[in-house]
């Protein structure tokens, strides 16, 4: 720019645009670079009328200057980091990027991961980015991508890992299913690998085919523990209850925040959905929204992968469907376990997949399902549930013991007492949070029994019998709806089952012989049926509430 500082005349144009090219032909002769702040501070006292308009002009241009200078300076030295020549990119995710680089002493190939947004990263991601990077160089196993350098330049953590020239199981299942042998020995490694992790005490909760890596001669590895957590310690840089991981591939527990245990049959579940993707092209979970697909991982069973695949090999099937049982005892009890199942599939050996064991079959009958916890938003209200029932069954054996035989009075007491009972139940409950699928379901159970109960007085006026002749059927209607629950929610509920469908023939003999305590004795049953699981649900909610955040 020149140097020369002449004086600016106003044209006859109008007043504004005769302002705006005097600061024009102002800017034009201001000088940029060290001294440029002195005149612009001397042409603002030569001219005071613009002074505060080519104080702001001025200021915005130096930025512009700094920004274009800084953009330059980056463009010289985006290839250098440190003691490394970044050569390109392989690939980001939402906390790191990795390049493919050169140590510049050493002449090392190596892959570095560093920081996405350097050292502005928030401090939770360079703390979990140091964590990552201390939990992989702590492992060591010939199918885990061993760490050379664990380090911080110029205010960002980065670490270099063994440079692996190939491809990810990501790309090779882009083309869809690989053959079954080819499954069981690419995976077979991989599982041992993992197991090794745990044995060192360390969690991945990441697993997914774009974290296998496949050298060129065919050997899987795995990397990326961005997530990894320590086994014997409480992770300290998430709050209980994040979820953190890919929804398609996390299991159940892991999915459910702070309701679930996370634990190394967390990585046996995500190691049956890479299985469970190799063997049909896709993963068992995979809805429209991050949140969709957290629903299925919850309340969904996957398909049998025959019905994707109808080439998928049987044995395969049943070790990816016992990976994937969404109760962590009833998965393998370690991924050293999976991979031996693997081995023997290898080997034409029987899997243990395929046994039906007396303890598995027990637990799977026995045990609860994914869906009990929905239980803990209902343990109060069964214990209030459990009251109303008890009373309106010692209100009716006491209408019948004072010689009430119309029915209509015993009608209005059990239709309005449940009904009313329903209406208040459904909406403290709809108060207490979103309403589940499976919550729906049993609601629906529930309501049909409640009319089945109505209808028994119609039923006995059609037949002629007098009231409460079918009381016995009590035991059976709500025997029915708790082995309804035994098998969507937890086989404890068999018991109850058992305990209602005997109470009814107890009833059934008590009405044969005119003895008037069977609706009594069905109120005391029915009201223990639900007031224990009530009273252990409730406690377990809240034992989660007071869980620290």
């Amino acid at each position: 720019m020149s140097r020369s500082h002449s004086k600016v005349e106003p044209t006859a144009a109008t007043p504004n645009a005769a302002r705006d090219e005097r600061l024009a032909a102002l800017l034009s002769e201001l000088p940029s670079g060290a001294g440029s702040a002195a005149e612009v501070e001397r042409l603002a006292a030569e001219h005071p009328d613009l002074a505060d308009e080519l104080r702001e002009l001025w200021q915005a241009m130096l930025l512009v200057d700094r920004l274009a200078d800084a953009a330059f300076a980056e463009d010289q030295t985006a290839t250098l980091f440190g003691d490394y020549e970044l050569l390109e990119e392989l690939g980001r995710g939402g906390m790191g990027v990795v390049y493919r680089a050169r140590h510049r002493g050493l002449e090392r190939e190596v892959a570095l991961k560093r920081v996405r947004f350097g050292s502005a990263a928030p401090a939770d991601e360079l703390s979990r980015f140091r964590h990552e990077a201390l939990a992989a160089a702590r492992l060591s196993h010939p199918h885990v991508v061993p760490v050379y350098e664990v380090g911080e330049y110029d205010g960002q953590p980065y670490f270099t890992m063994q440079y692996i020239a190939g491809t990810t199981l990501a790309r090779r299942l882009a083309d869809g299913p690989l053959p079954p042998r080819e499954v069981a020995e690419l995976l077979l490694p991989v599982c041992e690998a993992i197991h090794a992790a745990h044995c060192q005490g360390v969690l991945h909760r990441d697993l997914k085919p774009s974290n296998i890596l496949i050298d060129e001669s065919g050997r899987p590895l795995v990397a990326d523990f961005g997530l990894a957590k320590r086994v014997e310690q409480d992770s300290t840089l998430t709050h209980s209850g994040a979820v953190l991981g890919t929804p398609t591939y996390m299991a159940p527990e892991q999915a459910a925040g702070s309701r679930g245990q996370v634990g190394p049959a967390s990585d046996v579940y995500s190691l049956g959905t890479i299985l469970y993707q190799m063997l049909t092209g896709r993963p068992p979970f995979q809805g429209a929204t991050a949140m969709e697909t957290v629903l299925m991982v919850l309340e969904q069973e996957p398909l049998p992968p025959r019905l994707l695949n109808p080439h998928a090999d049987r044995a395969l099937e049943m070790i990816a469907l016992k990976c994937l049982q969404k109760p962590p005892d009833l998965r393998y009890s370690s991924a050293q376990a999976l991979a031996d199942d693997l081995r023997a599939y290898l080997a034409d050996e029987p899997i243990a997949a395929r046994s039906g064991q007396f303890a598995q079959i027990w637990a799977r009958w026995m045990g609860e399902t994914h869906h009990a916890t929905v239980l803990e938003s209902w343990g109060l209200l069964w214990m209030w549930h459990s009251l109303v029932l008890l009373v309106l069954c010692l209100v009716t054996n006491a209408m019948q013991w004072r010689g009430v035989t119309s029915r209509w009075p015993y009608a209005a007491l059990w239709v309005a007492g449940l009904g009313t009972w329903a209406a208040i139940f459904w909406a403290l409950r709809r108060r207490a949070g979103p309403v589940t699928f499976v919550e729906r379901q049993i609601a629906h159970v529930w309501a049909g029994s409640m009319a089945s109960i109505a209808l028994l007085f119609p039923v006995e006026w059609l037949l002629g019998e007098p009231v409460l002749r079918l009381s016995p059927v009590l035991g059976l209607i709500s025997g029915c709806v708790f082995l309804v629950k035994a098998g969507m929610l937890s086989g404890a509920f068999y018991v109850q089952a058992i305990a209602l469908f005997t109470t009814a023939l107890v009833m059934a003999w008590f009405e044969r012989t005119n003895l008037p305590w069977g609706i009594s004795l069905f109120g005391i049953v029915a009201a223990a049926s639900f007031f224990i699981p009530g009273l252990k649900y409730y406690r377990q909610r809240e034992i989660t509430d007071r869980a620290p955040p």
